[in-house]
């Protein structure tokens, strides 16, 4: 996770995050004994953490650039 917010903050320089676990296939782990976590960034002014999963763009970019972006940034960290 650590890594994680490093990248992002190098690469999409957000003004914040939320943080979130699902432990559990109850919680929407899907597996058993399984924990995952999420790293959304947040900047003032975007609405909430949600329309990042309705495929409403906070980032000013296309998704793909963005992944390529991310990517290359956690192969080089």
């Amino acid at each position: 996770l650590k890594r994680t917010i490093v990248v992002l903050r190098e690469e999409l320089k957000p003004e914040g995050f939320n943080i979130g676990a699902n432990t559990g296939r109850a919680a929407g782990a899907g597996i058993p004994d399984h924990v995952h976590f999420h790293a959304v960034p947040r900047w003032n002014g975007d609405t909430n953490f949600m329309p990042v999963l309705a495929e409403v763009k906070v980032v000013n970019e296309h998704l793909l650039q963005t992944a390529a972006k991310l990517r290359k940034a956690f192969s080089a960290n």
